[in-house]
């Protein structure tokens, strides 16, 4: 006989973790997919010192752990696999992978997002070779060289600081003439002496042909050029979600993101969303867990609504 699960979970994110969390808490038999490694984005923040009771040093990588622990105590299973197709339009939602199908009741769309290239000359080209989407991934390999970071906001200011354990000094170049990022942060990277700013700019290409040399820098106002020496780029320009599994399939933004109601509601009944892959004003660790949260519970509500 078939399993149908209560609910798939796609994605081991905070938002899947805190979802597969509550949908077992409330005895559905649940699954969570993940294809990669589980606590998503957050395991390479290496500091969360904004999630409401991060005991000392929390890192993302420690918090996810915990989450998937406790979510595991309270009986979710989990599968490493990468789902390529979904039917999820019937009462039963299918989902196929290579070698597995997976049933239904409910889906809980938790893919997240991936880091945006910033698009300059030669950034594919250098990637992992000086260009790097990830500081705690890889500023080890910096230690005491020059690096740039691409960006305004939270992240990039948040990894700019992280950045000068390791960096002699830390470039930030920025296309507008003030930050993004929160004024706690913006406080830190102005009195930190590693880090200095270039504004109004932004980054033509990258030099170099094996490995990163420098960077080509334009000024937006007055259009003049010039090259920055730097051993490292790190570029923090906003995500792109992973949902080009559910294209055509729910109701999405021209962006890509999933469109939901307050209650991760899709245009599809029995189907959710959770976490960055859902339109929403604000991306953080907390706004994740609880859109997973609301996601499970609202799952739970409309298989109670639909037994036969």
């Amino acid at each position: 006989m078939l399993h149908i699960y209560d609910s798939i979970i796609i994605g081991g994110g905070p938002a899947g973790l805190s979802a597969g969390l509550y949908a077992a808490r409330s005895k559905m038999d649940t699954l969570l997919i993940e294809r990669a490694k589980y606590g998503g984005q957050i395991t390479t923040t290496d500091e969360l010192e904004n999630y409401p009771g991060s005991i000392e040093n929390c890192t993302g990588t420690s918090l996810s752990e915990r989450m998937k622990n406790q979510a595991l105590d309270f009986g979710v299973k989990f599968a490493k696999d990468e789902i390529l197709d979904v039917d999820i339009e019937g009462i039963i939602k299918v989902l196929k992978s290579k070698k597995n199908v997976y049933r239904a009741r409910t889906i809980i769309i938790a893919t997240g997002a991936n880091p945006r290239l910033s698009g300059f000359k030669n950034e594919k080209e250098l990637r992992g070779r000086g260009i790097s989407y990830c500081a705690t991934c890889d500023a080890d390999f910096f230690t005491d060289l020059d690096v740039a970071v691409v960006g305004g906001g939270d992240s990039a200011i948040t990894e700019a600081i992280y950045l000068t354990k390791f960096a002699e000094s830390v470039t930030v170049i920025h296309r507008r003439d003030a930050l993004r990022a929160t004024k706690s942060l913006q406080d830190r990277a102005f009195h930190n002496p590693k880090i200095k700013f270039i504004w109004n700019s932004i980054v033509e290409g990258a030099l170099g042909d094996e490995i990163l040399e420098g960077l080509l820098i334009k000024n937006k106002i007055t259009g003049e050029t010039r090259n920055l020496k730097v051993d490292g780029c790190f570029v923090f320009v906003g995500y792109e979600p992973i949902s080009q599994l559910f294209q055509g399939k729910v109701t999405m933004d021209e962006k890509g993101y999933i469109v939901t109601d307050e209650d991760m509601r899709t245009n599809i009944s029995g189907v959710f969303a959770a976490g960055d892959i859902r339109k929403k004003s604000l991306r953080q660790v907390i706004t994740a867990a609880a859109d997973g949260a609301v996601a499970a519970t609202t799952a739970e509500n409309y298989i109670e609504e639909n037994k036969n």
